[in-house]
């Protein structure tokens, strides 16, 4: 495609709307749906952290979150941290990951920490150190040792 369609600021961009990138090897036009598909982790990008592309919800922003888990699992599990959902013993179903963390610190440490679960839920150091705490406070023995050295570095 020969037009070159430039980011317009304040546009919001559908799956048809037409974008042209340059993902390394000069500039590439595609619609934003075909971009979900190729480079979804850049689409997300800019749309999250640098703000410059405004997509509409329903038709880009949620297959987006479904194209990322498949495109990059690493990626989307960072940035869904304590959205993510996750099977959580005395749960029937899948829960979000937030729940127990707020409701039950201690469980959610055990399952976390304990059973080796650290790669299913991404927790930022921030609220490594919101559970480490909770913990500490609650039953302080069954922290690992590297988790008070790590609250002590506060």
């Amino acid at each position: 495609m020969a037009d070159n369609y430039q980011l317009e600021s304040g546009k919001i961009y559908y799956s048809e709307d037409y974008l042209t990138l340059d993902p390394g090897d000069g500039p590439v036009t595609l619609r934003i749906g075909e971009w979900l598909n190729r480079d979804p982790v850049r689409i997300h990008k800019m749309v999250i952290r640098e703000k410059v592309l405004q997509v509409d919800q329903t038709e880009v922003f949620n297959p987006l979150i479904t194209k990322l888990r498949r495109a990059d699992l690493a990626y989307y599990k960072r940035i869904m941290g304590l959205k993510v959902m996750i099977d959580f013993p005395g749960f029937s179903s899948e829960v979000e990951a937030k729940i127990p963390f707020d409701t039950d610190p201690v469980g959610f440490y055990k399952w976390w920490r304990k059973n080796k679960h650290e790669n299913v839920v991404f927790l930022s150091p921030a609220y490594q150190f919101i559970l480490f705490q909770k913990v500490a406070k609650m039953e302080p023995k069954i922290l690992l040792k590297k988790d008070l050295e790590f609250l002590k570095s506060f």
